[in-house]
């Protein structure tokens, strides 16, 4: 079963939709993150938590 690792995001309600994206697509391109969960607030803030897959170096045996 893969592992992953999670980093929470906080988007303010003055972002807009667009700079939002933004941002999300930088982690993405850059930290290898992917979306795993958004929450919208009633007041216009995002709660943004993104992945990625931790990779296990498995030691040779000699």
């Amino acid at each position: 079963m893969p592992e992953y690792e999670f980093v929470n995001v906080y988007v303010p309600r003055g972002v807009s939709r667009k700079e939002a994206a933004r941002l999300l697509t930088d982690h993405a391109e850059y930290g290898h993150w992917e979306l795993d969960r958004l929450s919208l607030h009633r007041d216009g803030s995002r709660r943004v938590r993104l992945r990625r897959r931790i990779i296990r170096q498995v030691r040779a045996t000699w």
